[in-house]
């Protein structure tokens, strides 16, 4: 199986990259990708309820259910700007949601989850993620009136904008590190997050931690092929971007063993 990985698409925040993700999704369809997983933050907000969803929304799930619809596999893994994405409405639209997607290919067990609560020390955004994600929340949605539904989407991403906005600024190399190994002992080959828009790549022994480079600023797709080895699709901007099987750029921080 062949899997296309995309992190951190925020589509809806910039002029024209509505239509950069349909193009996107076309080339994903035209390599043959048998699964795209979506690593979180897929719009600029994203609710399972349809009274939230604008005319970019729908073009860009549209996109996603068209692809289902010519046999690839679509995967949602819910990051910081996506809300219920069980609700059955986004049913056409994917196979498969939730915060963690898991899967082994050449022999390699792989962990995918968007990276948002790896940062412990940021009590703020957590305690706000708690609240805007629980049972009453979901109820709010559920009956909110809809002439007013798009304008809390906006009033969502302005305070998505502020919300650990200073833990964003530098990696949180300690806590990746100590993320990945705790993965690893539990006996996980290939982590892959998203959230931190900055590539990074961590080894130990074999095993290997990924932060996957937002496609909002770059436009990177990550392959995984049959036999376990990941590829990166060189992004646009001019980035530099290893596409190795064997190795990533890594631009910044650096820990002991970590490229």
């Amino acid at each position: 199986m062949l899997r296309a990985v995309l992190a951190d698409l925020h589509v809806g925040q910039g002029p024209g990259d509505i239509e950069r993700f349909v193009s996107s999704v076309a080339r994903v369809e035209e390599r043959g990708a048998d699964e795209v997983v979506i690593l979180g933050d897929l719009f600029r907000a994203l609710v399972g309820f349809p009274r939230f969803w604008d005319a970019t929304v729908r073009r860009g799930l549209e996109a996603l259910g068209s692809l289902r619809r010519r046999g690839a596999r679509v995967v949602l893994v819910e990051g910081n700007r996506d809300f219920f994405l069980d609700v059955r409405d986004l049913d056409p639209y994917r196979d498969a949601y939730g915060t963690v997607h898991s899967f082994t290919a050449g022999g390699r067990r792989f962990l995918l989850e968007h990276g948002d609560q790896i940062n412990r020390a940021d009590r703020s955004y957590l305690f706000w993620r708690t609240l805007s994600k629980s049972g009453p929340a979901r109820l709010w949605a559920r009956l909110l009136p809809r002439r007013f539904a798009q304008r809390i989407v906006l009033g969502t991403e302005s305070r998505l904008r502020e919300t650990n906005f200073t833990y964003r600024q530098e990696l949180p190399i300690a806590a990746l590190t100590e993320a990945a190994e705790r993965h690893f002992t539990a006996g996980v080959d290939v982590v892959m997050w998203g959230h931190f828009h900055r590539a990074w790549t961590l080894r130990r022994a074999g095993r290997e931690a990924h932060v996957v480079p937002g496609w909002l600023e770059t436009g990177t797709v990550v392959w995984i092929g049959d036999d376990g080895a990941l590829v990166l699709e060189p992004g646009r901007n001019g980035q530099v971007i290893d596409s190795s099987p064997c190795s990533w750029y890594q631009g910044g921080e650096s820990e002991p063993e970590a490229r």
